[in-house]
């Protein structure tokens, strides 16, 4: 695919590669694992003028930087944000209205979803454990049997045992009991006159600490945002959802500004994995997870630019959605002005994913402009006719990077995924390979890092740079080390990527994955209050993920086994621009065939009945 001198190499154009003579070219990262004092001089001195530039140098010649930003000859001209062929519309899909209400949205999504009925699930006593759907919550609402005032106490009584336990479980940056019983009180007086504002009201949400959510400040898990950048009101995303009476309970921790796959946060405390309190939930969007996955709410908020809703979904046990960039406004969020975030909805089902994604859809009025998304459609699930034998999917796989992990239960889990789907659904498992995925992750770690940093610099220049936890640091100046030539280099990447899957998607209606390549790591106990840097762990928990980043592609990340742990396992869909209806048709027929083995964490709150 290359050739050429070692100092200067020239790339073939995309449009002339063989996409069936690809070698697999990932290669893990290069540094090692740093915590405590190593940690804090290893911060010292990669930002000491001259010793810094020669660490860097090292790291970027280690993991090959230079040779594909500087020394490569990228025939392609830049794509500076995705951008996307006209699609055609997806089969058996309801088409949702953009520029209606979000309550109505969500009638619309309702009508939508699979039977289900909560009264027989409301007086079970089957000892098989599952989480509480939002349609449980509608249904006990509307019965009497309890009022979300009732469940608000249950919901704070569980926020405040987990701050209180050993180990601490801290989940909430910012958390008002009172501001929550006040939402909770205006809910159930709606559902006694009769009269809530619509499925959603009365449902609980966490929001993550970088997403606007009015009175409480964005601090984007620093310790000094908030005071540079105020919060006036909610972001767009939040607006959409409180129309529909959804209850938010707070800002939930994160890794700080999202430059972390783990959740750690020495300012605010690390969220632990309700499967497991010695492991991390996965980050950036940790908090969040954590939540969802204690059963504490029964979806949350979170954003994602490099996997921080999968990531965290697979490893906690539940579902995320990353959906196509632009789909959703990203005004109201700290990192809304980039290229590779999207806000998206994790929830403990793909029901409940449904409804929170159809009521915050709805793109900028210049993502309108400049990306002409089509009206954005559900699948419709409530009949015999949307099995996913009907559709004759064809799922793609690389079978190289498939089987690239850490632990050969999660390749394992995930091809019996696979196998099953194509035995009794009659999806068609095509074998793909994928050029330049090195390429691709250097990307994004230029994309995202420069325009992260760009948002940050007045801030940065005021000295706040020093209070960064000190793997942000080491992060922030990495970051700084990446010229304009880099991120133009990087874009020109980008538009090779894109084709190379387009190509692909001519064969595929989906590409699968494993979410993660790894289960829940260990925390360890050094790491809790200076941070930890350990790009072994990040490599293998960003594997997957950054490819629906780069490319704005929807993505969702759906729990489908444990590993010989006990530590959940996802399974990741990648589909093709705009097709959220397809993943999340094919995300569903996955939940109904694996959820009757759904392991109840061992950290769980029962806020409904009040167990």
């Amino acid at each position: 695919m290359i050739f050429g001198k070692k100092k200067k190499i020239s790339m073939i154009p995309a449009s002339e590669v063989n996409l069936t003579q690809v070698n697999y070219d990932l290669q893990k990262l290069q540094a090692p694992r740093l915590s405590g004092i190593w940690l804090k001089m290893f911060a010292y001195l990669i930002e000491f003028p001259f010793i810094g530039s020669c660490i860097i140098s090292h790291l970027k010649n280690q993991n090959k930087m230079d040779e594909m930003l500087r020394n490569s000859v990228i025939p392609e001209p830049p794509m500076f944000k995705p951008e996307f062929r006209p699609q055609e519309q997806e089969a058996g899909v309801v088409c949702l209205e953009e520029e209606a209400k979000p309550a109505d949205r969500v009638e619309s999504a309702m009508r939508c979803l699979p039977r289900f009925d909560p009264a027989s699930s409301w007086n079970s006593e089957s000892t098989s454990f599952r989480y509480w759907k939002i349609r449980d919550y509608a249904y006990a609402y509307w019965s009497g049997h309890t009022t979300p005032s009732i469940v608000a106490e249950h919901v704070i009584s569980a926020v405040e045992e987990c701050k209180n336990m050993v180990p601490q479980i801290p989940l909430m940056i910012s958390f008002d009991a009172e501001e929550i019983r006040k939402q909770a009180a205006a809910s159930t007086q709606r559902f006694k006159e009769g009269n809530p504002l619509s499925n959603l009201d009365g449902i609980f949400m966490a929001v993550k600490d970088d997403i606007d959510c009015y009175p409480y400040p964005s601090k984007g898990g620093t310790t000094w945002l908030h005071d540079t950048r105020p919060v006036k009101q909610d972001g767009v995303a939040v607006s959409r959802l409180r129309s529909c009476g959804v209850i938010f309970i707070g800002k939930a921790t994160m890794h700080e500004l999202g430059m972390g796959d783990t959740g750690l946060n020495p300012h605010h405390g690390t969220p632990r994995n309700p499967h497991d309190p010695l492991r991390y939930t996965g980050g950036s969007s940790s908090g969040s997870a954590a939540i969802v996955a204690a059963g504490i709410c029964p979806a949350a908020l979170g954003s994602d630019g490099g996997g921080s809703i999968r990531i965290p979904a697979s490893l906690c046990g539940i579902v995320g959605l990353k959906t196509t960039y632009g789909r959703t406004d990203m005004t109201g969020c700290v990192c809304g002005f980039g290229t590779v975030e999207a806000i998206g909805p994790m929830a403990s089902s793909v029901d409940d994913v449904m409804l929170v994604h159809a009521a915050m859809l709805g793109s900028s009025p210049a993502e309108k402009i400049s990306l002409r998304p089509p009206i954005p459609c559900l699948p419709n699930l409530s009949s015999n006719e949307s099995s996913i034998a009907s559709f004759r999917m064809r799922l793609g796989k690389y079978t190289e990077w498939f089987n690239d992990v850490n632990s050969p239960d999660v390749s394992g889990v995930c091809g019996n995924v696979l196998t099953s789907l194509s035995e009794m659904h009659g999806c068609e498992i095509v074998e793909i390979t994928i050029p330049e995925l090195q390429q691709m992750r250097l990307v994004n770690v230029v994309s995202y890092g420069s325009e992260s940093l760009c948002s940050l610099v007045p801030e940065c220049q005021k000295g706040e740079f020093q209070k960064l936890a000190l793997d942000s640091r080491i992060n922030m100046t990495i970051f700084k080390s990446f010229t304009a030539s880099d991120y133009v280099a990087a874009q020109r990447l980008r538009r090779r990527l894109m084709y190379f899957h387009m190509e692909i998607f001519k064969k595929v209606d989906i590409i699968v994955t494993p979410t993660t390549g790894m289960t829940a790591p260990i925390i360890h106990p050094n790491a809790l209050s200076c941070g930890e840097s350990d790009l072994e762990v990040t490599g293998n928990l960003m594997k997957f993920v950054v490819t629906a980043n780069v490319l704005g592609f929807p993505a969702i990340s759906i729990p489908v086994g444990y590993d010989k742990q006990g530590l959940p396992i996802g399974l990741q869909l990648i589909g093709q621009p705009w097709a959220e209806a397809t993943i999340i048709r094919l995300a569903s027929a996955i939940e109904k065939r694996w959820s009757e083995h759904k392991k109840k964490p061992v950290i769980y709150f029962d806020v409904l009945k009040g167990k």
